[in-house]
Order: structure tokens, then C-alpha cells, then sequence
């Protein structure tokens, strides 16, 4: 609503801070009061009268102070879990929770906990991504997912805090901040003490159509946020390969986790913040994909050796055939740990079935478990062999990458998104959704969190 009031004024371009600021010295409410007149019309802040613009920046600046103060201290207490009760083994064991109704997602992600998982991501519910605003409060309705709003990382975070007290092992919670409202849901997860959150700077464009103009620049000030609160991002490269072809196309996976590696440098993130993203995803009848899928974990490990690489389990080519669907997410888990990924998001036996039975994530927990105890230091003794398969392919996918991004130097990122050239999908540069909330900042905008944040 405050938003909305200013944009609709035409105003936005002087930033919301800037007339929450003003407003504060000229009714003496705070911040909050000030929002709760707006969406009552008891007040339109862009007609009260404007003060010195040093004297807006005192006004607001204890606000500020105070959200900052409290983001370092959801740093601390991580890190005093981390120092205290420890962590599990690389790769984290990562699940996902989906029912809906908050409630009942806690039951899971503390049955998943006790299993062993290390990350529980709380799927957000169908078509969120395209609101341009966040809902308030506790929900339980949801279809395909669960609403991401504050209120529910809160008790999300409290349940996981006390089954990782109880379990000894601090438990990763994981949500999701692209869209529409990527700075205001990350906001949201560094309030609330999330660990992980999905942050992409193309999947919003390419897989929800929205603008991306919007979705560069909304990416931008989310990944200051995320840097700032110790947030692990995952990228989303792995949605390419649900569309385009895994094996022809994996040089544009490449491609897109250099690209969100140097928009997160921009934004200020450490490396080893960043879960760049790729996944298991090639036909299984293809001979020696096994071997392809390996050579591509190997030299993103490599390219990347400090990012806590993201690898998404096969989907894909799941057909329902559990005992097949096993086997296939056993060859994931051998590759993961061979290669030392990051963040292991687990494989479902009932994927394409229907959604997991807690029953359904322990037996993806016990597969993982045990493959990586019994492989954990193969790749400390297996070398690859010269001019073999796996260095063949590896050198292809990097020689193909490096010409794509050569290509697109001299189009840039926007043409080569409206050519199609991620995921077979192309997006105009003016078309998709969250346009009009882009605008051209006037002289008196500011956002202090922008430059406290990226100072850290």
C-alpha cells in the first residue's frame, strides 16, 4: 500500500524511504503507524510538506540502525549454533516440505530433521512468484507449496531450532525469493534468520515471464540483502535442462552460473554464499551419460571451488518405475560426493507420482547416507584419464560456454535472452510482467541499506 501510494502519484522515483522519512518529522509516528494510516486512507504522505533532505536521512536512521543491528544478530546466533551443536557433513542433505498449511509443514520438517537431513526447503505455493506483494501472517491453504510470508519463516525457524537442538546438528532453513518481490522476501528470510533462499537472476524472466529489467534490478538489491545475512543463494540453472536438452545444451548452464557469479560479486556476495546450480538431468538411455554428468559436476567443482555448489536431482526422465526412479537418484548421489557438491537437493523414488510421504524422504536420506559414506574419498583416488571421455567432455561444454558468452559481449545479456538462448524460452526486454515498477531514480533518492550492507 505505501508503495502503490507513492507510484501512483508518480513519485516513486524519489524512493519510499524518502517520504516514510519526511513523513516520521512531520506526524511523529513511526514507521509502522505511518503504513497502517496509509492502507486506512487516513493518509497520503506524498502532500505532506517536504523537509531538508539531511533531516529526512536523521529521521529515518534509527530505523535503519535497528534492522541492521538485528540482521548481525540472526548472524551471531547461527553462527553460536554452528560453534555449539555443529553442522552435518558436505554434501548438505537437502528436502523439501510442500503441504500448504505451515503447520503440517513443521511436522515434516522435523520428521525430515530427525531422519538426517541438513537443509529443509519450504516450497512456496503455486503462482506466489507473480504477486507484487507479500502476504501477512500464518496460512494454511496453499496449493503445491506454502505461502512465504514472515510470519511463517518465523515458526519455521523456531521449529528448526528446537529439533536441531534436539538432534545435535544445526538445521538449514531454505526459501524462496524470486519474482516480484525478491528484495522484500529476502528482507523478510535476514529478518527471520533464513540460511539458504532461491535467488536467480534470470529464472524469475525466463520461467515466470517476468520483465527483466525489473528482475536485474530486483536482483541486485536482494543479493545485497542475502550477502549481508549470511544467506547461501541457489541459482536456478537446473530449470533450463526441464526445457532444453541437458546434453546439447549444458554450455548454457555454464554460461548462466558465470553470469549470476559476477551479478552476486557486484551485489557484494562471497563466493562461498554462492549455490550455483546445475543438476543431474540427461536422458538415462544416452550411452555414457553417466560419465557426461560427471565430467560437468567435476568442472564446475572446479571452476567454482568455493561456491557451495547446488546439484538438483534427476526429474526429468522420472517415469514412476520406483525401483528405476532408486537407481537413478543413487548414480546422482555417487556423482555428488565424487565431485564435492555443496548442497545436495535429494531425489524422491515417487517423483513423478505424487508429492513425498515423510516415508518417501527417509528412504532418499538412507540412499544418500549411504552412498556417501561408502564413496566418501573416491574422488581423492580416481584421476581422469588424458584425452578421455570425461576431460573431452568437460573442455567441449567449457570451449561452447566461453563462445556464448563471447556472443552475447557484444549483444548483451538482454538480446540473448529475447534470441532464446537459456532454456529454448525468449523474453522481450519490455514484455513480461513488473514493468511499472520500474523507474529512473530523481537526485533525492536514497537507500541507506544499499551502501551499510555492501560495506560490511
Amino acid at each position: 500500500m505505501v508503495v502503490n501510494s507513492i507510484h501512483d502519484k508518480g513519485l516513486l522515483n524519489q524512493g519510499v524511504l524518502f517520504y516514510i522519512g519526511n513523513a516520521i518529522i512531520e506526524t511523529g509516528l513511526a514507521p509502522q503507524e505511518i503504513a497502517e494510516k496509509i492502507a486506512a486512507n487516513e493518509l497520503d504522505i506524498t502532500k505532506l510538506k517536504i523537509n531538508n533532505h539531511k533531516d529526512i536521512e536523521a529521521a529515518i536512521a534509527p530505523y535503519i540502525t535497528n534492522c541492521i543491528e538485528k540482521i548481525k544478530g540472526n548472524v551471531a546466533r547461527r553462527n553460536q549454533y554452528l560453534d555449539t551443536i555443529g553442522e552435518g557433513a558436505k554434501p548438505y542433505l537437502y528436502v523439501i516440505v510442500a503441504t500448504g498449511n505451515i503447520y503440517e509443514d513443521v511436522v515434516q520438517a522435523q520428521a525430515a530433521a530427525r531422519q538426517g537431513a541438513d537443509i529443509i526447503a519450504v516450497i512456496r505455493t503455486t503462482g506466489q512468484s507473480l504477486l507484487d506483494y507479500v502476504p501477512y501472517g500464518a496460512t494454511t491453504e496453499g496449493f503445491g507449496g506454502t505461502f512465504a510470508t514472515q510470519e511463517n519463516f518465523r515458526i519455521m525457524r523456531k521449529a528448526l531450532d528446537e529439533v536441531g537442538e534436539e538432534v545435535g546438528r544445526y538445521i538449514r532453513l531454505c526459501n524462496y525469493c524470486s519474482g516480484l518481490c525478491m528484495p522484500e522476501i529476502a528482507a523478510m528470510g535476514a529478518l527471520e534468520r533464513l540460511d539458504v533462499m532461491l535467488n536467480d537472476a534470470l529464472y524469475g524472466i525466463l520461467f515466470r515471464d517476468i520483465n527483466p529489467q525489473r528482475t536485474i534490478i530486483d536482483q541486485y538489491f536482494s543479493r545485497i540483502i542475502n550477502g549481508f545475512a549470511g544467506v547461501i543463494i541457489n541459482t536456478g540453472e537446473d530449470n533450463y535442462l526441464t526445457t532444453a536438452d541437458a546434453y546439447e545444451q549444458a554450455h548454457t548452464v555454464l554460461a548462466s552460473d558465470l553470469i549470476n557469479e559476477q551479478l552476486a560479486l557486484l551485489a557484494g556476495m562471497p563466493e562461498e554464499q554462492m549455490g550455483l546450480g546445475h543438476a543431474f538431468e540427461m536422458d538415462p538411455e544416452l550411452e555414457n551419460g553417466f560419465l557426461y554428468e560427471l565430467a560437468q559436476a567435476q568442472m564446475l567443482r572446479e571452476i567454482f571451488p568455493k561456491a557451495p555448489l547446488k546439484y538438483m536431482p534427476p526429474t526429468k526422465f522420472m517415469t514412476g518405475n520406483i525401483f528405476r526412479g532408486e537407481i537413478q537418484d543413487a548414480l546422482f548421489n555417487q556423482i555428488a560426493i565424487w565431485t564435492g557438491q555443496g548442497l545436495q537437493l535429494l531425489g524422491m523414488i515417487t517423483e513423478a507420482i505424487h508429492t513425498p510421504f515423510m516415508s518417501d524422504r527417509y528412504l532418499a536420506i538412507e540412499n544418500a547416507q549411504y552412498i556417501f559414506k561408502n564413496m566418501k574419498n573416491i574422488g581423492d583416488e580416481v584421476e581422469f584419464k588424458e584425452g578421455g571421455i570425461v576431460r573431452q567432455r568437460a573442455a567441449k561444454v567449457l570451449d561452447d560456454a566461453h563462445q556464448l558468452l563471447q556472443d552475447m559481449a557484444h549483444e548483451g545479456l538482454f538480446q540473448a535472452l529475447e534470441k532464446g538462448i537459456f532454456a529454448d524460452i525468449k523474453r522481450s526486454k519490455t514484455g513480461g510482467k513488473g514493468l511499472a515498477g520500474v523507474v529512473a531514480k530523481d537526485e533525492n533518492y536514497f537507500n541507506p541499506f544499499i551502501d551499510i550492507m555492501k560495506a560490511r
